[in-house]
């Protein structure tokens, strides 16, 4: 055996650990997560979502208002999946499908919604020392695993169509938060966003008091409703202008993923050539 074989500097870089997991290649690995769930949310022929963000401490066994929170999420995920297309391709792409960030609570109950409705859904998961397992509901080809919450919040953004918000905690409000942000600052098309349980968010949130503040605008508390029900969630994101798979078949409106890379490969992948 050639000494230099042993040496690190003289193995391929594709296979030595020590390298790829060094601090120098961050940046790559970063590439690496995005290229990765992309190309299986590619091979399962996923054109949009409707993303459910809520707490993974939310029991379907927990206090009554814990279970009711648990059973709209379910009902969400049914009823959207049944109505939105998820269940109907659209050229070969699946539209509306229900997508979480893939552990346990809310998160579990909206991608069990779907599964009683016969959709696949997907969970895009994040390394975390608690509470962030994969719930038994995510379609397995679509039960993702990310390390860096950057790129996470990214694929969660890029095929969003619309968004549902139960109650949560500090990850809820940062995933709400940033997706409004977006939204505010022209960074992605407006969608429509519902947030489920008036009397918590208006309990939480004084949106009222920014206005007054000035630091949103008036118009800002228009970027999104409230609703105390699956059925009243569905109807305010139709009324915000929510496409449904009926309403694209006849016409490409729908396929309009929420940032431009994911629009670009969109339009793409309409023409057969993604």
């Amino acid at each position: 055996m050639n000494k230099h074989e042993q040496e690190a500097a003289y193995r391929l870089a594709a296979l030595d650990q020590d390298f790829i997991l060094g601090d120098s290649m961050r940046g790559a690995r970063f590439m690496m997560e995005y290229t990765k769930a992309e190309q299986h949310l590619r091979a399962q022929k996923i054109l949009s979502t409707i993303v459910v963000f809520g707490s993974a401490r939310v029991r379907e066994d927990g206090n009554e208002w814990q279970a009711r929170v648990y059973a709209a999420a379910r009902e969400f995920g049914r009823l959207a999946s049944a109505r939105g297309g998820a269940l109907a391709e659209n050229d070969g792409w699946r539209t509306n499908v229900i997508a979480t960030g893939g552990g346990p609570g809310v998160m579990e109950a909206a991608n069990r919604g779907a599964q009683d409705a016969g959709a696949v859904t997907i969970g895009f998961n994040i390394a975390l020392p608690f509470e962030q397992e994969p719930n038994p509901y995510i379609t397995p080809e679509l039960c993702l695993q990310f390390h860096y919450f950057a790129m996470r919040k990214m694929h969660l953004a890029m095929r969003a169509r619309a968004l549902v918000v139960f109650p949560g905690g500090f990850g809820t409000l940062d995933e709400l938060f940033e997706l409004l942000t977006l939204n505010q600052t022209g960074k992605s098309p407006k969608m429509p966003v519902v947030l489920y349980d008036r009397a918590f968010w208006n309990k939480i949130v004084n949106f009222e008091a920014l206005v007054d503040a000035g630091v949103i605008a008036e118009t800002d508390l228009d970027r999104f409703g409230f609703a105390d029900d699956a059925e009243e969630a569905w109807e305010s994101l139709l009324s915000q202008g929510l496409s449904t798979n009926e309403e694209t078949e006849s016409g490409a409106a729908g396929k309009r993923p929420a940032c431009s890379d994911a629009r670009a490969y969109s339009a793409g992948a309409a023409r057969g050539r993604a």
